[in-house]
């Protein structure tokens, strides 16, 4: 039996290929281009505050974060 939402099934992954690209495309126009850009100047600042973390791990973690955030809405 499937008794899982059907957002948390496999079809993440196609939601995450149609909003990249959507972003790619349309550039700063996308709605989704302002949240992912703005998580990862967060992300690459504390990753600059941070003695483990460098910023470009703090920048991918922020920006997918963010990604994560607009498609399971």
């Amino acid at each position: 039996m499937n008794d899982q939402d059907p957002r948390q099934g496999p079809d993440w992954v196609e939601d995450v290929k149609a909003e990249v690209t959507g972003m790619a495309k349309e550039g700063i126009n996308h709605p989704s281009t302002k949240p992912v850009l703005t998580g990862a100047a967060i992300g690459a600042v504390a990753g600059i505050v941070l003695p483990v973390v460098s910023w470009p791990i703090g920048l991918l973690a922020g920006a997918g974060f963010a990604l994560y955030q607009r498609i399971k809405k």
